[in-house]
C-alpha cells in the first residue's frame, strides 16, 4: 500500500480491518471486563462468567453486552456468534441484589433508561446479520431466558431449563421482547401459558414445543456448539446473513411485500461471488470455496 493510500482515511480503515469502514468509525474494544469474549476462525464466543451467581446479570454486563453486539455487527472477522455460560448455569437473569435492589429507589426516568438498555441487547441480537447460537448449559431464567430466545438456534444441555419468571417477581411477563418473540417460536397459546405462569420448561419439553433445536449430554455441549458454529462459519456467510435478516423482517409484513422483498434480495444475492463460486464448483465437480462475499 502506498503512502498516499495510507494517508487516505478510508484506506487506513481498510488496512486496519476487521472494522468495516462503511459501517462504523470507532475502533474495536480490546477487552471486556464483565464477561469473556474471544474470536477464533470466524466464530465469536461470549461466555457469561459469574458462575458463583449462576451468571446473573449486572448493570455493567448489560451495558457491555449491548455495546459489544453493536461492535460485532461492524467486524469483518466474525460470521457466527455463540452465547454460553460458565459453570452450571447459562444465565439466571438480572441479579436480585445488584439490579433489583438498586432499582427500588430509582425514578421513572432511570427505570426507563434501564429497561431500554436491556431491550437493546435483544434487539441487537435479532438485528445482527450473522447466525447466533445459544449453547444453554443450565438454567436460563428471566433475562437469561429471553437472551437465549433471541438467538437463532438454541442447543441445550440435558440439565438446561427455561424460566420466564417475570410475573413471579411482580413484573409483566412481556419483557425485553419476550411477548414478541416467544409466540413466534412456540405459538400464541403456549407462549401465553409460559409467560403467565412462569413455570419451568425443561430441556426435553423445550425441544418438544419448538423452543430449542435439540438436547445433548452436558459433557458434549461445548463440542456440539463448536461443531455447529464451525459448520456455519465455513458456509456462505453473505447468504446466511441475508436469510436471517429476511426472516426477521418478514415477521410483520404481508405475503406480497415479503415476496417482493425476497425478489430484490435474491436478485442481489445472484450477483455475489459465492453464488458464482457455486456454479464454478458445480461445473468443476468440486466443493465450493465460500468467501462470504
Amino acid at each position: 500500500m502506498s503512502a498516499s493510500e495510507i494517508a487516505d482515511p478510508v484506506a487506513r480503515r481498510l488496512a486496519s480491518a476487521p472494522v468495516s469502514p462503511h459501517r462504523a468509525s470507532a475502533g474495536l474494544t480490546d477487552e471486556w471486563a464483565h464477561f469473556r469474549f474471544g474470536v477464533a476462525d470466524g466464530v465469536a464466543t461470549i461466555t457469561f462468567d459469574r458462575p458463583e451467581r449462576l451468571n446473573a446479570l449486572t448493570f455493567d454486563v448489560y451495558a457491555d453486552l449491548r455495546d459489544l453486539l453493536g461492535e460485532i455487527e461492524q467486524r469483518g472477522d466474525v460470521s457466527v456468534l455463540v452465547l454460553t455460560g460458565s459453570g452450571r448455569g447459562f444465565c439466571s437473569g438480572g441479579d436480585v441484589e445488584d439490579i433489583i435492589g438498586q432499582l427500588q429507589s430509582a425514578g421513572s426516568k432511570e427505570l426507563l433508561e434501564f429497561t431500554r438498555m436491556t431491550g437493546a441487547v435483544v434487539e441487537r441480537l435479532r438485528r445482527i446479520p450473522i447466525p447466533v447460537i445459544a449453547a444453554v448449559n443450565g438454567v436460563a431464567a428471566g433475562a437469561g431466558a429471553v437472551i437465549a430466545l433471541a438467538a437463532d438456534i438454541r442447543l441445550l444441555a440435558g440439565s438446561a431449563s427455561f424460566h420466564f419468571l417475570f410475573t413471579r417477581v411482580g413484573l409483566a411477563g412481556a419483557d425485553m421482547g419476550a411477548a414478541y418473540l416467544l409466540p413466534r417460536v412456540v405459538g400464541l397459546g403456549r407462549a401465553i401459558e409460559i409467560l403467565l405462569l412462569g413455570d419451568e420448561v425443561a430441556a426435553e419439553q423445550a425441544v418438544a414445543i419448538g423452543l430449542a433445536s435439540r438436547v445433548v449430554p452436558d459433557a458434549t455441549l461445548p463440542s456440539e456448539a463448536r461443531g455447529l458454529a464451525a459448520r456455519l462459519s465455513t458456509g456462505p456467510a453473505h447468504a446466511l446473513g441475508a436469510t436471517k435478516v429476511l426472516i426477521s423482517r418478514e415477521q410483520d409484513i404481508d405475503l406480497g411485500s415479503a415476496i417482493e422483498l425476497e425478489a430484490f434480495a435474491q436478485a442481489l444475492m445472484m450477483t455475489s461471488e459465492d453464488h458464482a463460486e457455486f456454479y464454478r464448483a458445480f461445473t468443476g465437480k468440486r466443493p465450493p470455496e465460500w468467501k462470504g462475499r
